[in-house]
């Protein structure tokens, strides 16, 4: 790839999406399997974590700040000596800080406009040796391309001063894929949004996500939770009241549909709204009026963006009378259905890891490693309550470890106890039925929990060590080539230019 490809595709890219495109192209040149882009962040005076791609992941972590006179590693060594850096071996070189996950070769290149280092892009391995001159020489030149699109999107992102962004993690799945290209597609419009699915799956941060990438980014974001409210005030809180419209009203109150104008609303728990409000709702979405409370002035006129989540059945309540058929259908213009997190355990290892640092950075304490019988603790584990449950855990850990990793006994109880499977599986079922059963799992089943993260790790380390050569990967593993694909198929680890995990 040319420098002068890259432009054209950085050109053809939206603002938000010209990181992304930087970093993929990045990793598809140089072979490597991570990558992060920093930008200088002057109102946090530091190096901020724009972009990271971790094994076919996209990690987003806006609260790591890479911090000027600390040891903060390779990146910030690069942005303030302004020359590129090659790290043949991690374990060898002064500068290198661990960061979510240990790597051991690492390039990185000074992003510079107007001769001055505005960032740095890094790409890097978990094998050493496996990064030349050539990969830095070319890692410059993307920097070089790259440099007034990264800019734009700079100035732009300082100019609307976003602060405390929600994190965000893409590629999980072929599941959550098709969620953010929805997302990409259906942002830009005024089109109503409902979002599904199970507690704990991100529903309010891909409403945030929706919000941040509209034309309405700079307008207000106000978050109604509709099953936290009592009924009796649910309709003052969303269109507000006129004076003396009840007992104890002496003021006229602005609803949040009001406070929402120009922006976005998002009402959590749609499902729990009273039938009685339903009609206003959609008075609102279709006609983009409200009413006050107790007003007898004209409806006001308000210009808002709906999107709402639940995890409801909506079409068994609408069958029942309990929500309205019109409405079900105007705010399922866009439907997102939020895989839960069971569906995707394969990619544990870098979720996990991402918590933990997030967790180290709220706490003030360094952050510990995740240790091989705790990372099979956690993938052993069905989590009903989803990637929140996950968080809370890791969180839990992180409180109680003393060490520089995390045991399986910093877990929460049904993490050890391993009663965490999931109330809607069969499994769960029959273990209500029999207790005694569900304690005493198959022995195949047993080393299937324990063995498929390893055995993951060690064939994408492997391929990585041997640059997708499965012939050479095969007789340094003692295998033949046929068992090693096999093997890489049930892993779901694919065959590219360099090995990381299969989501596509």
């Amino acid at each position: 790839m040319t420098a002068a490809e890259l432009e054209r595709a950085l050109s053809e890219a939206r603002p938000e999406a010209v990181e992304r495109e930087l970093m993929t192209r990045a990793l598809t040149a140089t072979g490597a399997t991570h990558g992060a882009l920093f930008l200088w962040d002057k109102k946090a005076g530091g190096l901020v974590l724009t972009h990271h791609i971790a094994e076919g992941l996209t990690v987003t972590l806006p609260d790591q700040v890479l911090m000027p006179g600390r040891k903060a590693g390779i990146a910030l060594h690069t942005f303030e000596e302004g020359e590129p850096y090659l790290c043949r071996d991690s374990a060898k070189d002064e500068h290198y800080t661990r960061y979510l996950l240990d790597v051991r070769s690492i390039a990185a290149a000074p992003i510079r406009w107007q001769k001055k280092p505005i960032g740095v892009i890094t790409v890097s391995t978990r094998a050493a040796d496996q990064f030349s001159k050539d990969t830095l020489r070319v890692l410059v030149e993307l920097a070089t391309a790259a440099a007034p699109f990264v800019r734009r999107g700079q100035a732009d992102r300082q100019s609307r001063e976003e602060t405390g962004r929600p994190f965000l993690i893409g590629g999980l799945s072929p599941e959550w894929r098709e969620v953010e290209r929805r997302i990409e597609l259906a942002s830009p419009t005024n089109a109503p949004i409902l979002v599904r699915g199970e507690s704990g799956t991100g529903k309010d941060l891909v409403s945030r996500a929706i919000h941040g990438a509209s034309r309405r980014a700079d307008k207000p974001y106000v978050t109604v939770n509709c099953a936290a409210i009592p009924e009796t005030l649910l309709e003052s809180i969303l269109f507000g009241h006129g004076r003396g419209a009840f007992t104890g009203a002496t003021f006229d109150k602005l609803g949040e549909f009001q406070k929402a104008d120009g922006g976005t609303l998002f009402l959590d728990q749609v499902g729990e709204l009273p039938v009685a409000l339903q009609a206003k709702v959609l008075r609102a979405v279709e006609q983009g009026e409200v009413q006050p409370l107790g007003s007898n002035a004209a409806p006001q006129r308000v210009d808002v963006r709906l999107i709402c989540a639940t995890n409801r059945d909506l079409e068994a309540m609408v069958a029942k009378g309990t929500f309205r058929d019109d409405l079900f259908y105007r705010l399922g213009v866009m439907s997102l259905e939020l895989p839960p997190l069971r569906r995707y355990k394969d990619q544990l290892e870098v979720m996990a890891s991402v918590f933990v640092e997030q967790t180290a950075t709220r706490h003030g304490k360094p952050a510990p490693r995740i240790g091989p019988a705790t990372m099979a603790r956690l993938a052993a584990y069905d989590y009903p309550g989803n990637v929140l449950e996950l968080r809370n855990a890791i969180e839990h850990a992180v409180i109680l470890c003393v060490g520089d990793e995390l045991g399986p006994d910093d877990l929460p109880g049904p993490f050890r106890r391993g009663d965490g499977a999931d109330p809607r599986s069969e499994n769960a079922s029959a273990a209500k039925r029999s207790p005694r059963l569900a304690a005493r799992p198959s022995l195949r089943t047993l080393r299937e929990q324990w063995l498929a993260p390893l055995e993951r790790r060690y064939l994408v380390d492997l391929l990585a060590e041997h640059r997708g050569n499965v012939r050479k990967a095969a007789a340094a593993a003692g295998v033949d080539p046929v068992t090693l694909y096999r093997l890489l198929r049930r892993r779901g680890v694919s065959l590219r230019r360099t090995a990381h995990a299969d989501d596509e």
